[in-house]
Parts: structure tokens; C-alpha cells; sequence
């Protein structure tokens, strides 16, 4: 990580949210980038300062020399495409199936996974609705997940182990946190092992010098997709 006030990059981050996956990327592909922690114990992600990045007020926001740009799959895209790497660029063949499967982590898998952990903005404040929606979620998420596995297994050059990816990075998050919350869940019906395509990636993506400068700028610990704990940062809060 680069906190350099030339940096090109600034991105807004709280540990272990949306913006880990962007911390991710820029650590890999070795661009330079300063951090601004966005404090959720203080709700700065609703200050005025903030919407005016994203008026969305969520996590993460990049920065860049073209303005802010905001949504998680939006930000990996445009690194990608930008610096031509950890994804097939617009010519290559591989572009549509890579993109079909980015987009439906971004635009599926993440959207539910967020409805299991935050209930009651989506069933409202009934725990009655919330508990009926979260049980209808689970089965949902396995299926997503098999078919991410199924196509890991086809080992494409932008999903496989041995070959890091945005899209790697954002599954792998997406996973760790599946096996993290919510904490007043029981999370029993996420396996690891149910996805074992998924799992070899996990466990490559966590021998790299990106994930491992990440986990200590966030405090994930040493196997943060394979065997994950609750992140222990050295600034901020992951709730």
C-alpha cells in the first residue's frame, strides 16, 4: 500500500467492507494509492463530504484523476481496463463470459448476500420477515455459488487458480464474509468445501504479496479466505 501524496488513486475504505476488493486489485496490479478511512462507527459514509463522492453512501469510492467513481464491480472494471490487467481486455474472446460472471457477482450474488446480513432494510423491522426472507436467501446463495464453481472448474484464464483476477479477488471477499456473518446467523449452510474450484482459488489468492498487504493494512489475519476471523484493524471498525 502507497500512501504517497502523488498517488493518482485515493481510495475511501473501511477495513474489511466493499472496498477490500479494490484494495485487492490496486495491490496487485502495484498502483500507487492513498487510503481515507471512512469511519462507520461515526456513520461518516452519510456525511455531506461523503455523498458527495457517492451520493449512495456506501463504501467503497475510488478517486481517480477522472473523478470519483463508486460501486464495487464499476471500480474493478475500469482498473482493469485502465491498466490492462486481471481481466481479458475488449477485444479478447474471453470478454463476455468474463463479463456475464462479474456482473452477476456484483449485480446477484452481492446484492443477496446483502439482504442476509442487513434484513431489515430490505424485509423492514417484523423479525418474523426478516427470518422468513433470510431462509428463502440461503438456498439461493449455495446455488451461486455452484454455478461460480462449476465455472472454476473450466479453469478460464480469469477465473483459476494460479492466475489472480478481479474477479477472483471479489468471489474470495464475498466468501470470507459468507463464513464471517452475520453473526447473529447460523451460518452452517455455507461450506467452503461445497465449492472445491473455489476453495483452490482461495487458497492460491492467499499466498500472494497483494492479499498478504492486505491483511495487515486491515487486520484479517493469516488465512483470511480459507479460515477467516473477524478483522482486529489497526484503524477504523469492519462494523
Amino acid at each position: 500500500m502507497t500512501r504517497s501524496m502523488t498517488a493518482p488513486y485515493r481510495l475511501h475504505y473501511a477495513p474489511d467492507n466493499a472496498s477490500l476488493i479494490v484494495r485487492l486489485a490496486l495491490e496487485e496490479m502495484g498502483l500507487p494509492y492513498r487510503t481515507v478511512l471512512v469511519n462507520r462507527a461515526r456513520a461518516e459514509q452519510r456525511s455531506a463530504e461523503f455523498r458527495a463522492l457517492n451520493p449512495t453512501g456506501l463504501i467503497p469510492v475510488l478517486v481517480t484523476p477522472q473523478g470519483p467513481i463508486f460501486e464495487t464491480g464499476a471500480i474493478l472494471l475500469w482498473l482493469a481496463d485502465t491498466h490492462g490487467a486481471l481481466a481479458p481486455a475488449p477485444q479478447e474472446d474471453a470478454r463476455g463470459p468474463f463479463l456475464k460472471w462479474l456482473f452477476f457477482t456484483s449485480n446477484t450474488l452481492h446484492a443477496d448476500l446483502r439482504m442476509l446480513f442487513y434484513p431489515d432494510r430490505f424485509a423492514g423491522p417484523d423479525p418474523a420477515a426478516q427470518a422468513g426472507l433470510r431462509a428463502n436467501l440461503t438456498p439461493r446463495l449455495r446455488e451461486h455459488l455452484a454455478h461460480l464453481d462449476a465455472v472454476a472448474a473450466g479453469t478460464p484464464d480469469w477465473l483459476r487458480e494460479g492466475q489472480p483476477s478481479v474477479l477472483a479477488f471479489y468471489i474470495a471477499c464475498l466468501m470470507r464474509w459468507m463464513a464471517l456473518y452475520p453473526r447473529d446467523f447460523d451460518r452452517t449452510w455455507y461450506l467452503p468445501g461445497d465449492t472445491p474450484h473455489l476453495l483452490r482459488i482461495l487458497e492460491y489468492l492467499e499466498t500472494l504479496p497483494s492479499v498478504q498487504a492486505a491483511q495487515k493494512a486491515e487486520g484479517l489475519g493469516p488465512t483470511p479466505f480459507t479460515a477467516p476471523v473477524l478483522a482486529r484493524p489497526p484503524e477504523g471498525s469492519a462494523t
